[in-house]
């Protein structure tokens, strides 16, 4: 069960990460100890982050290694907000092809672009990450910031 902290509900924490596309950020630990930070495509559903990757990427065997990580989900624009916490991550090769189509319609809003046709071919092998997050604390810099240029 995770653990809401911060400056929002978890009813509001919900409504960001679902209207919100910029990228997660996941923290990982390398088999050698070092930390690695990865930024990729996600969707919060039923409280659980997904996110879709090939199954010969760095973060794949990382994870599979190390399944503790750390998230931020946070804004890039004045003012600032967002979340981050920890979480544990899991692999599976069931519905990563469609997570996939999902994230692209998500955050490149449809298919029609060549990236979009790069990253949906069919001879990519997508695995499909979930994060189920042990905490989350939001922070929200909307009151500090309501008189800071936005230009």
């Amino acid at each position: 069960m995770t653990t809401f902290t911060g400056a929002w509900t978890a009813d509001e924490v919900t409504s960001f990460l679902q209207e919100t596309t910029v990228p997660i950020r996941i923290a990982t630990r390398r088999s050698d100890g070092s930390l690695w930070p990865v930024t990729v495509w996600y969707r919060y559903r039923d409280g659980v982050f997904e996110c879709a990757t090939q199954e010969r990427a760095d973060l794949v065997s990382i994870l599979r290694n190390d399944q503790t990580v750390g998230i931020d989900v946070s804004t890039n624009d004045v003012p600032y907000s967002g979340i981050r916490g920890t979480g544990t991550a899991t692999i599976s090769r069931d519905g990563g092809r469609n997570a996939l189509r999902d994230l692209v319609q998500r955050y490149l809003g449809g298919t029609d672009s060549s990236l979009a046709e790069r990253l949906l071919t069919e001879d990519r092998e997508e695995v499909l990450i979930r994060i189920d997050p042990d905490e989350i604390y939001s922070w929200d810099y909307s009151n500090q910031m309501k008189d800071v240029d936005q230009g």
